[in-house]
């Protein structure tokens, strides 16, 4: 693939966000009309932004919950796509963009449900009906020899790209690849002039091994946000420890350290006896904008709020509660994808 192309940052100007809607054929079902008020909120902010793109199999129930919340400018930034889904994690089923200037690569790596977890046959069918039916625009890429999940991956759109160790290498993703040849396949896939490896970082609760969008958030001026465990006590405050320790020995691409900001731990959250995998690292950011998940809890929502708005001044930060998205191990970042045409 042509040196020219770059995998952007996620803050570069976007052509619309995806989601994916939940229905009830998915996980969701205990609580669908729940989540799908979360939807509905994130349809409203996004669409005083930007365009948006809804997947679902069942697009006049969509359109009947976003009229009651949508103003008709907002709905004229809707497109709605019927296409059978098996859940909704659009962050992980969705395209990947490269551009060269107004040119763009839609990637369509495999999904397999984070390494044959759970069914994924209808989801990784997604990016194939959205480009047949003139959905989105670009040259289509089949990578479906190759399981890439894009919350596995942070681009500073300057070359270089983050991802886990305990992701990557995980069981049934790309088995029998090694370390080394998978940082070659993403060197070539996505246009990448270095991998950078993180090896520690985990969440109880987390069903992706690991993905960085929990852990680890690129933002502009060789800035990293991570996720910082206070707690001793905490299950997590080792291994994020070591997180840190290794982040501070990075070095940008001209030798210099990143700038780096800690997010705050939200309290442990459970259900039924089990801690789930909240995180303040799992935010979206939008044309102008980031949202970000708050999770009931003040002192850590405005705290969480505070350092995202020092990694992004420039633009609005707007809250959305995610304790109904927490319960199936996800935030706000894995329900949505940037688009970029």
């Amino acid at each position: 693939m042509g040196n020219k192309y770059i995998l952007p940052p996620e803050w570069a100007v976007q052509s619309a966000i995806q989601l994916t809607w939940p229905h009830a054929g998915t996980d969701w079902l205990p609580y669908l009309d729940d989540i799908c008020a979360v939807y509905v909120e994130m349809a409203d902010i996004i669409t005083r932004y930007e365009k948006l793109i809804v997947v679902t199999p069942e697009p006049e129930n969509v359109w009947r919950q976003l009229n009651t919340r949508l103003t008709k400018r907002q709905l004229e930034n809707v497109t709605v796509h019927e296409c059978l889904t098996n859940d909704t994690w659009a962050r992980d089923h969705g395209f990947i963009t490269l551009k060269d200037g107004d040119s763009a690569r839609l990637l369509d790596f495999r999904f397999n449900g984070w390494g044959e977890k759970f069914p994924a046959e209808l989801d990784n069918a997604i990016n194939r009906s959205l480009y047949a039916n003139h959905v989105v625009k670009g040259e289509y890429v089949d990578m479906n020899d190759f399981v890439l999940e894009g919350g596995s991956i942070e681009s500073d759109g300057k070359g270089t790209v983050f991802t886990t160790s305990k992701c990557l290498l995980a069981p049934h993703r790309n088995q029998p690849m090694t370390r080394a040849g998978i940082e070659q396949r993403l060197k070539d896939s996505l246009c990448a002039e270095r991998i950078v490896w993180i090896d520690y970082g985990h969440l109880d609760g987390d069903d992706t091994d690991g993905h960085i969008d929990t852990l680890v958030r690129t933002a502009p001026d060789d800035t990293l946000l991570y996720i910082s465990c206070t707690d001793p006590n905490d299950s997590h405050y080792d291994d994020l420890r070591m997180m840190e320790e290794q982040l501070k020995t990075f070095r940008t691409a001209d030798v210099r350290p990143y700038r780096l900001i800690r997010l705050p731990m939200p309290h442990p959250i459970y259900d039924d006896g089990y801690r789930l995998p909240a995180t303040y690292a799992n935010f979206v950011i939008i044309n102008g904008a980031v949202i970000y998940p708050t999770y009931g809890q003040p002192d850590t929502d405005a705290e969480a709020a505070k350092a995202i708005k020092e990694a992004y001044p420039e633009r609005n930060i707007i809250g959305v509660d995610s304790r109904t998205v927490i319960r199936q191990h996800g935030s706000l970042h894995c329900c949505t994808m940037q688009l970029l045409s």
